[in-house]
This record gives C-alpha cells, sequence and structure tokens, in this order.
C-alpha cells in the first residue's frame, strides 16, 4: 500500500567516507525513497581516491570540506528532480563518519544564518573554513599528541575510563591538538570545531549544531559517565577548547527547524525539525535495532562486534561510545583485521576451496574440537595486537599443525571465542533474551553461524545490513520527534521488519564454552607474550 500524499515523511543521511546518502520512510517505516552522491565519481575536480587525500607520509590523510557541502548540493536537487516532496519531511537526522573534524572560520557563523537561497550552499560556504582540508578517520599522523593526552591524563587505562578509549590517532581530541601545535595560525582563525556529523547537521540548521554525547565519545575529549568535556582532556588538548566545541547534547535532541535555506530552497516545511546528528557507528545501531544485552557480530573482510551495554569497561582494547538511542546506556565496538580473508585460506587448503567441504567440516567436528584451540593473525591484529597462526592441542602444548577438519574448526571456533571473550572484557553479558544479530558475507553460511550462536550461547539471527546508518537516521529522526514525550525508541520502530532466526545453540554449547573461554584466554596471554618478548 503506497503512503497518503500528504503523510508526514522522516529523512536519514549519512556522509561517509566515500558518499553522500539518503533514505526517506514514512511513518510505517517502509522505504519511500534512496539517493546518493559518489565522491570520486560525481565530483571529480577535488581528485579524491576513495573520498581522501592521502598525502606524501602516508599518515595525513584528509577530506576536502566543500567536497561534502557540493555534495549535499547535488544530493537535494537530485531529490527534487525525483520527485521528492520535501514539504512532507516532519524531521531529519544523519550521520557522520566517526572521527573527522572541521574547523569553521571566524564568521562563518553569520554566513549559515543568511544564505541567499538562489546560490549553491557550496558557493556560500566557500570561504568558511579556516581549514580546507578536514582530518579524517584514516589519518593516523598524530602519535605525539597521543602520547602526550595519556601522560596527561595518568596513562593509557585511565584515559580509558574516562573517555572509554584509549588514545588513538584518528580520535578528534588528538587531531585537534596537532593542529594547535602545528598550524596555529589556522587554528588562531577557527571560531568553531565541529565533527562531521554535527557540521552537517550545521548546514540544515543555518548554525552551529552541538555534538552529541555518542559521536561526543569517539574524541577522547567527552566523560563518558558525566556526559560532560573532561577538563583534564580538553586542557592537553588547546586552550578555550570548550567554548570551540560548545556543549554536548543528548543525542535525542530536536536542536532546531531547518534553515529557512532549505525551506525557500527545496520546499521543506517550516516546521521541519533537525534531530541530533550522529557517527556512523551509532546510527547503525540504531538502524540494526539492537536491544539490551544484543550483540551484532558483522562478519566481512575485517570483523566488527557491537555491543549494547548498561555498565561498561572501559578496557585498553575497543571503543565504548554513549547509547545513541538510550541516553543513560552505553554501546562498544570492536574491530578485528582477521576475518573473512583468514577464513577464506583456511577454506583453500583445508577443504579444497569449497565452502561446501568447508560447512561439511564444521558439522562432522564436535562442539570444542576436541579441546584444540588455534589463533589465526595473519595480518597484525587489533585486538590484541599480535601477527602469527599459533595452534594448541587438548594439553595446551603448542602443535605446528591440526588435521584439516579440526584446521577448519579451529578457526571458526577460535575467531568467535576472541570475539567473546573481549567484549566480555568490555562489559557484555549474555543475559536471557540476548541475540546475536549477524551481517556481512559469511552470515550466509549456517554452519559458521552454527558455532557462532554455540559459542556466545545464543539464538543467531541475520539481519541486512546494506543501509543501516541511513536507515537509523532515519529511525532517530521519527524518534526525536517523540523522546521528549518518554516515548522509547523500540516502540518507534517496532513496525520495522524482524531479522530472521537461523540458529540456536546446542544444548551443551554453555557447558562447552564456558571452560573453552578461560582456556582460550590464557593461552591468548601467551602469545601476546611471545610475540613480544
Amino acid at each position: 500500500m503506497a503512503s497518503a500524499p500528504r503523510a508526514p515523511l522522516y529523512l536519514g543521511l549519512d556522509l561517509s567516507t566515500q558518499q553522500l546518502k539518503a533514505v526517506v520512510i514514512d511513518g510505517e517505516l517502509r522505504v519511500v525513497h534512496q539517493s546518493g552522491v559518489q565522491f570520486d565519481a560525481e565530483l571529480h575536480e577535488f581528485r579524491t581516491q576513495g573520498g581522501v587525500h592521502i598525502h606524501a607520509d602516508r599518515l595525513t590523510v584528509t577530506s576536502p570540506v566543500l567536497m561534502w557541502v557540493k555534495a549535499l548540493d547535488l544530493l537535494l536537487d537530485k531529490m527534487k528532480r525525483a520527485g521528492l516532496d520535501f514539504s512532507r519531511v516532519r524531521a531529519l537526522s544523519g550521520s557522520g563518519q566517526q572521527h573527522g573534524s572541521v574547523f569553521w572560520r571566524r564568521g562563518a557563523s553569520e554566513t549559515l544564518k543568511h544564505l541567499d537561497p538562489d546560490q549553491d550552499l557550496h558557493q556560500l560556504l566557500q570561504d568558511s573554513f579556516s581549514v580546507s582540508d578536514s582530518p579524517v578517520w584514516m589519518d593516523s599522523s598524530s602519535t605525539q599528541q597521543c602520547e602526550d593526552l595519556q601522560a596527561a591524563a595518568g596513562g593509557a587505562l585511565r584515559l580509558a575510563e574516562i573517555t572509554g578509549s584509549r588514545a588513538y590517532e584518528r580520535f578528534t581530541g588528538n587531531q585537534i591538538a596537532k593542529l594547535h601545535q602545528t598550524r596555529a595560525e589556522e587554528f588562531q582563525d577557527t571560531e568553531r570545531i565541529s565533527l562531521v556529523s554535527s557540521f552537517a547537521a550545521s548546514l540544515f540548521l543555518g548554525g552551529y549544531a552541538a555534538i552529541d554525547y555518542s559521536d561526543g565519545s569517539g574524541m577522547n575529549l567527552l566523560d563518558i559517565r558525566t556526559r560532560n568535556w573532561s577538563e583534564i582532556c580538553l586542557q592537553a588538548t588547546a586552550p578555550h577548547l570548550d567554548q570551540l566545541l560548545g556543549a554536548p547534547l543528548p543525542s535525542t535532541s530536536v536542536l532546531g527547524p531547518v534553515s529557512s535555506y532549505f525551506v525557500h530552497r527545496y520546499g521543506f516545511s517550516e516546521s521541519c525539525s533537525v534531530v541530533a546528528f550522529t557517527g556512523d557507528n551509532p546510527a547503525s545501531l540504531a538502524g540494526m535495532r539492537l536491544q539490551p544485552g544484543d550483540v551484532a557480530v558483522s562478519l566481512g573482510t575485517s570483523d566488527t562486534v557491537f555491543l549494547w551495554l548498561q555498565q561498561p569497561r572501559p578496557a585498553l582494547e575497543g571503543h565504548v561510545f554513549c547509547n545513541p538511542v538510550e541516553q543513560q546506556e552505553y554501546m562498544a565496538l570492536l574491530c578485528f583485521k582477521n576475518g573473512s580473508l583468514t577464513r577464506e585460506r583456511v577454506r583453500n587448503e583445508c577443504a579444497g576451496a569449497s565452502w561446501e567441504l568447508f560447512s561439511t567440516a564444521l558439522s562432522d567436528t564436535p562442539l570444542g574440537n576436541h579441546g584444540n584451540i588455534g589463533f589465526y593473525f595473519e595480518t597484525m591484529e587489533i585486538t590484541p595486537p599480535v601477527i602469527g597462526v599459533h595452534r594448541f592441542d587438548s594439553a595446551d602444548c603448542e602443535v605446528s599443525s591440526l588435521s584439516p577438519q579440526v584446521e577448519v574448526r579451529a578457526v571458526v571456533e577460535g575467531q568467535f571465542l576472541s570475539r567473546r571473550l573481549h567484549a566480555e572484557r568490555l562489559g557484555y553479558s549474555i543475559i536471557p533474551g540476548t541475540r546475536v544479530l549477524a551481517t556481512g558475507g559469511a552470515s550466509s553460511n549456517k554452519e559458521i553461524l552454527q558455532v557462532l550462536s554455540d559459542v556466545f550461547n545464543a539464538p543467531v539471527y541475520t539481519i541486512d545490513l546494506s543501509d543501516s546508518t541511513c536507515l537509523g537516521s532515519a529511525y532517530r529522526a521519527l524518534h526525536g520527534l517523540v523522546a521528549e514525550s518518554r516515548a522509547s525508541f523500540f516502540d518507534v520502530v517496532k513496525k520495522a521488519p524482524e531479522p530472521r532466526l537461523v540458529a540456536t545453540p546446542h544444548p551443551k554449547a554453555k557447558e562447552v564454552y564456558d571452560k573453552l573461554l578461560k582456556r582460550y584466554a590464557l593461552l591468548e596471554e601467551r602469545v601476546v607474550q611471545k610475540s613480544h618478548s
């Protein structure tokens, strides 16, 4: 059934590394419009590759701010030409690639307030940025600033306890410190610093948008418990930084009505609300509709684990962020480099390059794999920082090889034991009703998902995440309108399609894997010590 002609619509945007995308949903959560702009292909005058400029040192990675602005011009023009009636959009929200930063030049706030609807945004804002190329998440040039921040906070673990993460080069605080130290003139000329998410929100608002708690927790600057900027971190980063950042706000906040520029140029309603934008990972959590106790496992080139946490335990690995849909709770993120390529190599060597034979090997070997455990880090892993392949027999003796079938189970069990171990170290625990939501390439393999279900002792569901960030932004736009009336996010999104149940744990799974997890943790420590000795 088509939407009624005047039924309200909700717009979600995602400003990612390589493209700007939009999804529009109606009140029944049905997608009624999708559009996108690819930076390299459609904005080739900016000469990006993969949406970025990689500098000569190979460590510095940036994106042109005006490319992002021009992409919004193109996107809204495309949507208008496609016949989208912007006057029906009741609320909009969005997400941006995490850790990127935008430096607004003095006077930019006045420019934003008085935009001429007869001109393109990128023309109007071409002189509004003190830094024309923004540092983005791929940048790793701020090692010295990370060391300085950790020293000021009392060490890496103390910094993680305050901000949810130890110091990372890509995190915004360290990028700001570097800019302040190396480009003092541009820093002096800066009136406001935005994240990519709050920058995009500022365009729609016609004024500086607040940084939301969730994306703000990816900066090494926000105290994740008080949800205020940490005084220690601000002072270690740059002077007067609290004024340059503005006060952070809850992720469900309505920031105000859309700017008159969009009303006159595109026909938005004057009453259309701009809901706080957030980071792409928090928006993805909203798009997946993760619930308390849930864990989402993305099985791709790298494996990513998203968690809903009630009480976090920040550690030297992974990241804890403020939850974007439930203000008093948290989410965590873990990334593992050795994902599908490692599984494929073992498939090629031990199962004749056949997924069918790989699956048969998993079916024919018992839970716990006769006590054999494997660590497969073919490229330098993030969590833990180790490289190399290590195999152990049931007596915890390191062995040079395993039989092909045992090797197949060892790689899959080892990876999932690792995901569970590091999730639990961040505060995750399996509770009644816990679900594992699986996505990514390997989520189509039933036998791999059975091992995942057994190791986590929880049912596994599959979910299509092709547009989870955009959808999450559209859901958050709708939720933002009713959040003040205390309506829960889950009430708002209950009509969305449910994930599909694909595996339930074996009755003996808990007994087998609780024991194996303890052994895995001790063996991982041995592997780490050995590689660092």
